[in-house]
């Protein structure tokens, strides 16, 4: 386990899409948390099928969700970012049905399983707020069977980038409308069914069309407003969401 963070000096509290913890929420928050652990890049999380004792909060650092098929081709699901919380469908369902896999370094927050009836018990407040997380991810995973089943490359790519765009700038990361962009184009290629030479011709084209630029792992949104509305999504800041 790494050097643990003081719930109280979590630099994801100071971040503006978060919403506060309550003193009492903070308290149990620190108790519920046992330790830290510290992830290489390209390490697996949490594969398809394990059993895991211990569920997290993302710290720092990025990952992705993806499935396994049977003849081995992967299906990239969602992509992680810090604050998320992972490993609950190992928590309920008893193993994973899918892998998570760290694309940086990581730091995550350790939290044991067999301590997750508690805070149903004793924290209904906590526990409102694991719904909310569980429905949002429902909503995001049914806009991107909609994207998938309905909007072509172009369309697609533009979805997939604005909605990273969107998630980092809430995070804080954008400067001057570039963001960090630490996921690879087959790994996109991945979450939106095209193979990486589609990908990486159809982010040539959004490019032409003067709408962004990607380069050096930074993404540059020059014109939001027309990307937002190729993409079908309305331009506005990132929901607040509870931390766990």
């Amino acid at each position: 386990m790494a050097t643990m963070t003081d719930c109280a000096a979590c630099p994801l509290r100071t971040r503006h899409m978060f919403l506060p913890f309550s003193p009492g929420e903070l308290a149990f928050m620190s108790s519920f948390k046992t330790g830290e652990e510290a992830v290489s890049a390209g390490a697996i999380i949490l594969a398809q099928g394990e059993k895991s004792s211990t569920l997290h909060t993302v710290l720092d650092g990025f990952g992705t969700r993806s499935v396994l098929l049977e003849d081995g081709r992967r299906q990239v699901i969602n992509f992680v970012f810090p604050g998320d919380f992972i490993g609950l469908q190992a928590g309920i369902m008893g193993e994973m049905r899918h892998t998570i896999q760290a694309s940086t370094t990581m730091r995550l927050c350790v939290f044991p399983r067999d301590r997750l009836w508690d805070l149903f018990r004793d924290r209904p407040d906590r526990a409102y707020d694991l719904t909310w997380i569980a429905a949002v991810e429902e909503h995001f995973l049914g806009e991107t069977i909609a994207t998938l089943g309905q909007r072509d490359a172009t369309e697609r790519v533009a979805w997939a980038l604005a909605r990273i765009w969107q998630r980092m700038a809430g995070l804080g990361y954008s400067v001057d409308g570039v963001v960090p962009l630490p996921f690879r184009q087959h790994e996109l290629a991945d979450a939106l069914g095209l193979s990486p030479v589609h990908t990486s011709r159809t982010v040539a084209v959004l490019r032409g069309m003067g709408l962004l630029t990607w380069k050096r792992s930074q993404l540059a949104i020059l014109d939001p407003a027309r990307l937002f509305a190729l993409a079908g999504l309305p331009m506005e800041r990132e929901e607040k969401r509870p931390l766990l």
